[in-house]
Order: structure tokens, then sequence, then C-alpha cells
């Protein structure tokens, strides 16, 4: 039997939202609103001293404002005295990344009770921004805190920034267009798969309390574009796109089985923490090999699955980290499980809401009380996604304790760079590897996006002017075919491409 003092649990879990899509609140700085959710984790532990028993905060990044110390203004609020804190750098995969290191903490005995935060105030700083008034103005830290800070490099590497391969919108659907060739499916049948399982994903939204856009929506409203769903990409229109100008925060308590024990935390309360992995691949995009599934993904699941002694067909709830379609779409074929499955608790970024960083922490919250209130004793799968599906991370949580107590490995392992050598300057023959097309406001093609092999295996990638993004439109032939694996003529003149099809019409 395991030592309880090195089984690591969660007892409180809370997350909080300041007003909803269409209804807005009044301006709310971060840490406000993630102050509420800690509050309310505390008070869901059911013991009202655990707040002055905290040694650990741990933070996901805000990205909406600054903090220097965010974890430490909260510690003075909790009357935590001396807690070690810590706070991530960007990225999504964070939430459970932190969650699995403070579960390896409780079990070497590092740490006994600790509280993992995360929130954004997106909305607030929008509306604020739009009325020309300084957060600052309305009382918003600004020693330590202010406007967070981005350089070149967050957009990505220079050949990515020189090929316009810059923007999650441009990125994802490279991904998804190459996942759905590779899986059999026409750009049709890709978008009647992404638009099932989205409105899916919106009908959960639709109970959760602190969902940002509670609105149920049809297969066929998903998957038709108009004024209310423009394009943006071929691949997702509007409604498919995360949504990321949020007011949403959540808190989660974590400690070791023996303290919950010693705080009097009822047994069915208590959700234990098994563990889980993580990996990451180089954050060049145009430095991996495949770009219709994630190695990094691969890596991480599998060996989260593996350490638990689990298979995919053995969860209960799984919720997906899921800014754009393709993410969860990766996740079911890594998990092996059947299509049909709705990886999400929450409703996605599109509908519960996109709040940055900490998504996933909402996630833990919301698998925490749906295990609590089961009676399904599958374990659950929570993942997370940071970057350009550029690091992983997952987790299992279940109702029952692990045999092994804490199985997790809490260190990202790196997936090395395999791809081709990026050409500049290129002119020949080529064939696709990958493709999207981007859509202005007023639903016209206005810039496509390429990357494609060589006769010698090397690779070319580049953005379009408008007439060659029509021309990749109209090759699809409304959609019944990909434009990977075309044959093309390709002119590469320091990132910008012409491109001409070899093969016009259908084979």
């Amino acid at each position: 039997m395991t030592d309880p003092a090195a089984v690591p649990v969660i007892i409180g879990v809370a997350d909080v939202r300041s007003g909803r899509f269409g209804d807005p609140a009044p301006p709310k700085e971060p840490v406000e609103l993630i102050s509420e959710a800690v509050a309310g984790a505390l008070r869901d532990s059911g013991n009202a001293d655990v707040g002055a028993r905290v040694d650990a905060i741990y933070a996901v990044r805000t990205s909406s404002w600054s903090y220097d110390d965010l974890p430490m203004l909260l510690a003075q609020r909790i009357g935590a005295p001396a807690p070690r804190t810590w706070t991530s750098s960007v990225g999504g995969h964070w939430p459970a990344a932190l969650l699995d290191r403070i579960g390896s903490e409780i079990a070497d005995r590092r740490t006994t009770v600790a509280l993992l935060v995360g929130g954004e105030t997106q909305a607030s700083v929008t509306a604020l921004t739009k009325q020309g008034v300084n957060p600052r103005a309305q009382g918003w830290s600004s020693e330590p805190g202010g406007p967070p800070t981005f350089s070149a490099e967050d957009l990505g590497s220079p050949d990515m920034i020189r090929a316009g391969i810059v923007t999650p919108v441009r990125v994802y659907p490279l991904f998804e267009n190459r996942f759905s060739h590779d899986i059999g499916q026409s750009p049709e049948q890709s978008r009647a798969y992404s638009a099932r399982l989205y409105s899916e994903f919106s009908s959960i939204a639709v109970t959760h309390p602190c969902a940002w856009s509670p609105t149920f929506r049809t297969s066929d409203e998903l998957a038709t574009t108009g004024p209310k769903n423009r394009p943006i990409s071929d691949a997702y229109p509007l409604m498919m796109n995360a949504m990321p100008f949020v007011d949403q925060a959540a808190a989660v308590v974590v400690c070791s089985l023996a303290v919950a024990r010693e705080l009097g935390v009822d047994e069915d309360r208590i959700v234990y923490l098994w563990g889980g992995a993580g990996a990451s691949e180089p954050d060049d995009v145009l430095a991996r090999n495949d770009f219709g599934a994630s190695a990094a993904m691969k890596s991480a699941v599998h060996r989260t699955l593996d350490r638990a002694k689990l298979t995919g067909g053995d969860l209960g709830l799984i919720d997906a980290y899921s800014p754009f379609p393709i993410v969860p779409k990766n996740l079911i074929e890594t998990l092996g499980v059947p299509r049909t499955t709705v990886p999400s608790v929450l409703g996605g970024h599109s509908y519960f809401g996109g709040p940055l960083n900490s998504y996933s922490l909402h996630a833990v919250a919301e698998v925490t009380r749906s295990l609590r209130r089961t009676l399904d004793d599958r374990p659950a799968l929570v993942h997370a996604n940071g970057g350009y599906m550029t690091t992983q991370h997952s987790i299992v949580l279940s109702r029952h304790p692990h045999p092994d107590g804490y199985v997790g490995d809490p260190v990202a392992q790196s997936v090395p760079p395999t791809s081709a050598e990026i050409v500049h300057g290129y002119s020949g023959s080529a064939e696709i590897v990958t493709a999207t097309v981007e859509f202005d406001r007023t639903g016209e093609p206005s810039i496509g996006i390429v990357i494609a092999t060589t006769p010698t295996g090397s690779r070319v990638a580049g953005h379009t002017d408008a007439g060659d993004a029509a021309a990749m439109i109209h090759y699809t032939h409304d959609g019944t075919r990909s434009l990977v694996g075309a044959h093309v003529t390709i002119t590469d003149r320091d990132g910008c491409v012409a491109v001409t099809f070899d093969d016009e019409e259908p084979t």
C-alpha cells in the first residue's frame, strides 16, 4: 500500500466567469478574477484553514496582463506565510504539466498543499482599449504588473515568418488539411466531421455555468458559411475558430491523501491524480516531418497511458484542448477511440471560451466535479496543447487511487526535428505537402499558404497572392479534392510564391 503522504489528490476546484459573449460585465483585472476562483477552490475543499497551509503556488502565465509574481500576490490574500511560487511561460500545455509537477512533488514529499491557478481577462482588456482607457487608470496593478510584451520570436522561426506561417488561423488549417487527406477525407468531408464534432461541443457548453458562448449550434449551421459564419480559412469558418476574448479563471487545490484525511475531506470528494507525461516538438513548424499527426501528442499520450496501465478504451471522461477541430481529431486518433467520440467536458475554445494558456485548468476543475458526482469508475484524461501543437501534456484523474500511487513523468521529452531542408529562391516542379487558403472579410480568397517538396526532397514554403489563392480554391472543385498531393510548378521570391497546378482537372 502506497504511503498516503505520497499520494497526490485534488480536494478543491473552482472556475469563474465575468460577463459572457454579448453580455459584458464591468472590466476586471486578471488577479481579481483569479482571486475569486482561488476563494472558490478553498471553499470547495471544505476546510477554511487550508489556505494557510499552502506551501506551493503555481500560476499558468496570464497573457492579458503581466505580473512579476502573481502567486505571491495570491499568497498574501489567502494568508499562506511563505510558499514557493512559480509562474509558467506561455503555452496551453502548462495546466496539465504543472499539475503533473505538483503530483511529483507531493509523491516526493516536497509539497504538502499546493495551489494551481490561471486566468485571463482579455475581454476586459479589449473593451478598455476600444474605449481608449488605460487599465492602470482603472487601478490595475502596475508595480509589479502591466501590459504584456511580445517579440518577433513569438510569431515563429525566421523561415515561418518569411513564408507567412505566423498565426494560429494559418497554421492549424495546414495540420487539418494534411490530416484529412491522410485519413482519406476530402475537404468537404473534413468540414462535415469538424461541424459534427463542434456541434456536440456547443451542446456541452450550453450546460456549463462558466461558458462564454453557451449557444447550441447545429452541424449544418457550423458547416455553412454566411454573414454570421464567414470563412476564415478553407478548413474553418468563423464558428470553428477559438474565442480568446474572454474573462475566465480557475483554481485547483492539491494535497497529499494524508493531509486530505487530516483535514477531514470526505472520501467521495477526493479525486486522485495518477500523473501524466509530456513531450515537445520543434517550435519551428517547418522543421517537423509530419503535418497530419503530432509526434509530441503520441509520445505524451502513449506514455501517460502506459505508465497508468491503461488504453484509450479504458477511459471515461476525455477532454481535449480544442482551439481548432484538428486537435481533438488528432487526440481521438492517438487514443485509438472511435471517431464518434466527443472528447470534451467544457465545449472547446469556440463555445466554452479560450482563456489562452489556462483553458485546460477549467477542464481539470470540471473533470473533478464530474468524477465526484458520477458512479463511473473509469479514469479520466485531460489533454493540454501548447504552441502550434508544439508541446503536449496529458494527465489521468480518477475516483480511485492507482495501485502504485503517483505514476506520472512530469519532465517533457523532446521530439527531434526530422524534416527536409528548407530552400529559398526555388523555381521548378514540386508536390504539395499541405496548404491552406485564408479569406478576407468579404469572403474572397486573400492569401494561400503552401508547403511543398521538390523532386530532390527539399522543402519550399511560402505565401501566395490573392489570384493564386483563388486558383487554389478552384483546384479543390468545391471541396471534393484536396490540395495535398497536387503537382505544381512553384516559384519562390523571398517567401512569396507563385503556384501553377500541373493537373488542373480531377483525375
